[in-house]
């Protein structure tokens, strides 16, 4: 979808530039220097729009002509986020802790529109998950990486090992609700 105004994505995340892509968006990537709060006692759709809103921000204050659209995505499971792992036994007992459990994941998106407005909102997906075994678990991690990935998984990425089923949009799980992206862009007149 061409568009007049310029689409920044303020993200190095491979999955979000795949989303837009078939998506049919024409959009630059802009990696935001921005760094995210962790804040276990906030609301996770705050959480995580806030944390969308600092990305999209630090990458419109230098591209101020673009539509620059940050997001932030967290699993959630008991109330808890669970962001990336910061090494195999973290991402290893997130995994066994939403294993045979319903989690929620939710992405908080930000639209920053040239000349100063925003607006900020959120997708959420229930995802169920398989009852997993140590040896379950392991051999996931030979197959998918899990530390660049909320929650120590990636739905796309051999899902059906580990997830029995979804309630919601699947490109949120991957890290992007790409509908309400689509329609913020198009209720804003950025695209067609």
């Amino acid at each position: 979808m061409p568009s007049a105004v310029p689409i920044v994505l303020a993200s190095g995340s491979p999955r979000r530039s795949e989303l837009l892509r078939a998506a049919g968006l024409d959009f630059e990537v802009a990696v935001s220097p921005a760094e995210e709060v962790h804040d276990a006692s906030m609301d996770p759709e705050k959480l995580c729009e806030l944390n969308a809103r600092l990305k999209a921000e630090a990458v419109a204050s230098i591209r101020p002509d673009a539509a620059v659209i940050g997001a932030d995505t967290l699993v959630f499971i008991d109330g808890v986020p669970l962001g990336k792992p910061a090494d195999l036994a973290e991402a290893k007992a997130m995994l066994r802790r939403l294993s045979g459990r319903v989690h929620r994941v939710c992405t908080g998106v930000c639209l920053c529109l040239p000349g100063g407005p925003s607006r900020t909102f959120h997708g959420l997906t229930e995802v169920s998950f398989h009852p997993l075994t140590d040896e379950d678990i392991t051999a996931y991690f030979a197959l998918v990486n899990p530390l660049d990935k909320a929650g120590a998984y990636g739905i796309q990425e051999h899902g059906e090992r580990i997830v029995s089923g979804i309630s919601g949009s699947f490109d949120n799980v991957m890290g992007l609700p790409v509908d309400l992206v689509l329609e913020a862009l198009r209720g804003e007149e950025i695209t067609g």
